[in-house]
């Protein structure tokens, strides 16, 4: 059953990585199989592949890299091989769906057939993932493997859909479910190849979210004195009295201050992204995981942003804003603070670091004085 992928594997070490990993898989896939093998008719194979797919697709979700061999592995390599699994599952899958798109339908045997070269094509795939070490970094891995999931959960429901109507024509949700392995198979194109274009990608990403907030908070504040003007109807913006759902002159002024926190974050990490842009390096297991610590340290600030800016519409409570502008400024400084200890931050970037610790200080020092000035 793992033949096949030796032949994408030029290297013994590599080999024995994915024999070891194979055979831990396929030995739940032969428990799945062995779930349903009493009827004779075509069905009973993909009812099986059904189970077996979905075993492995669970142990993509969950499972871990063998790390002990780490140091033979080849990036260049395993992209090759794992852009030929991709392939090799997208052609699978077609034949499949096209096996049960008209009459007559596959005899039993050929079902074995197409199942087994299903069940084939899974396993190489999900086999060549588990090659990619989190040495290589782990938001890269991350992507490889959600990816990957993807393509398994999409295998899983075209066998569904054919299972639960196997004696139909094609139907359109065969279609869409063929087209979804398809979509699914095309995104490995513009997967990002080293960790540093991982993390680059995921700040970008971080940065977009931000950058919606900081244009809905200035939004609400430009268009109306009553920010619920835009979900309510005619009739209910003339009949509401509740002073409760618009800005007060006090509120208006402590939203200045939490707009300048909300843009420190926003040039915290454009800042950020430059940085790693410009002088991210993944030669050395130190330097990725430093940019994988960047990574998860700036995704920490997009849901604080949401945090504070929820709690600025009215009725305002004081208390939680400062809670959640105190909550923003600690995950900002934090990204600084280990920006500032990576291999990213220049001796140049060093001002921007500093530039952006002043701001957040003393856009949090208003905050503060103003809500103690309204109690």
């Amino acid at each position: 059953m793992m033949l096949w992928c030796f032949y994408l594997l030029p290297t013994t070490a590599k080999r024995n990585r994915l024999t070891y990993i194979g055979s831990t898989i396929l030995g739940s896939v032969h428990g799945a199989m062995s779930a349903d093998n009493s009827c004779s008719d075509v069905s009973v194979p993909l009812r099986n592949i059904l189970n077996s797919v979905q075993c492995v697709r669970d142990r993509v979700k969950d499972g871990e890299s063998n790390e002990s061999d780490a140091g033979v592995f080849n990036l260049t390599n395993f992209w090759d091989t794992l852009n030929q699994a991709v392939k090799a599952a997208s052609q699978e899958a077609t034949k499949l769906s096209l096996a049960f798109s008209k009459p007559p339908l596959p005899t039993q045997e050929d079902g074995v057939r197409l199942a087994e070269s299903i069940q084939k094509s899974v396993l190489v795939l999900s086999t060549v993932y588990y090659w990619l070490p989190k040495s290589h970094g782990v938001s890269l891995r991350r992507l490889v493997r959600d990816a990957t999931a993807e393509v398994l959960d999409g295998v899983v429901q075209l066998v569904d859909v054919i299972v639960s109507s196997p004696l139909q024509s094609l139907s359109q949700e065969q279609l869409q479910s063929t087209g979804g392995v398809w979509s699914a198979c095309d995104k490995f194109e513009h997967l990002p190849r080293d960790n540093q274009a991982a993390v680059l990608g995921l700040l970008t990403s971080y940065v977009g979210v931000v950058k919606d907030a900081v244009e809905e908070m200035e939004q609400a504040q430009a268009e109306s004195q009553d920010p619920f003007s835009d979900v309510l109807d005619d009739e209910d913006l003339e009949s509401r009295g509740n002073q409760d759902t618009y800005w007060s002159e006090e509120d208006r002024q402590l939203m200045a201050p939490c707009q300048g926190l909300v843009k420190a974050s926003a040039a915290c990490l454009r800042k950020l992204s430059s940085a790693v842009k410009a002088n991210g390096d993944v030669s050395t297991p130190e330097n990725v995981a430093q940019l994988d610590d960047l990574a998860d340290i700036a995704k920490e600030i997009s849901p604080s942003v949401d945090d504070l800016a929820l709690s600025l519409y009215p009725p305002m409570e004081y208390s939680g804003v400062e809670e959640n502008a105190c909550r923003l400024a600690s995950v900002i400084k934090k990204v600084l603070d280990i920006v500032r200890a990576s291999h990213v931050c220049l001796e140049a970037d060093l001002n921007w670091v500093q530039f952006l610790y002043g701001a957040v200080d003393h856009n949090l020092h208003k905050i503060r004085a103003l809500i103690q000035s309204s109690s």
